[in-house]
């Protein structure tokens, strides 16, 4: 059987939510898995940024890597054939967004997971959220402990753990905006 056969049942049980210590070997597989992007995509890339819970210290996180690349969007198709054609799985794909996986098998995770999503340059909100938590240790934890109780209701349902954290993130994000204002102008963010 193939994962694209799979139900989200089925997919939930062989993927289950898990979550470990913060640990600094994420960053360095973050780093490695960025230099391979880079080689793959060269200057189709805007900007990569190491983004999600594995890049916040000091918190409970998932053993995934998400990746935030940023595109000049008019060159998404030629993106999405190099990432399809070395290894990705295309998870989804919108007008203004599109997401792959890597590291997932029929035999469950591999040692490396990641997360990629793909976005219009400068459409970075998970910049700001990644960059608020990290420089507020309070709210870090707070994010922590909802992922937690999240993961106590939804261990079966990605979606729902998903959607259950989304409030929090939409409140840190407008934070972010407010405090940060001026921090990616120059990268043209509004």
């Amino acid at each position: 059987m193939e994962l694209k056969n799979m139900t989200l049942n089925e997919l939930w049980d062989l993927f289950p939510i898990t979550f470990v210590n913060s640990d600094n070997q994420f960053k360095e597989v973050y780093y490695e898995e960025e230099q391979n992007l880079k080689l793959l995509l060269g200057n189709y890339t805007k900007r990569i940024s190491h983004i999600g819970s594995t890049s916040i210290k000091n918190i409970k996180t998932k053993p995934i890597i998400d990746i935030l690349i940023e595109i000049n969007f008019d060159n998404k198709d030629i993106v999405k054939d190099v990432l399809l054609n070395n290894d990705y799985i295309l998870m989804s794909e919108s007008i203004n967004k599109i997401s792959f996986n890597k590291g997932y098998t029929i035999n469950g995770y591999s040692e490396k997971v990641f997360h990629i999503h793909i976005k219009k340059y400068g459409d970075c909100d998970e910049l700001y959220f990644r960059d608020y938590l990290s420089e507020n240790q309070i709210k870090a934890i707070e994010y922590e402990k909802l992922k937690l109780e999240l993961f106590n209701k939804c261990k079966s349902n990605r979606d729902l753990y998903t959607d259950g954290k989304q409030e929090f993130v939409n409140e840190i994000v407008n934070l972010a905006k407010e405090k940060y204002k001026n921090r990616y102008k120059k990268y043209g963010v509004q």
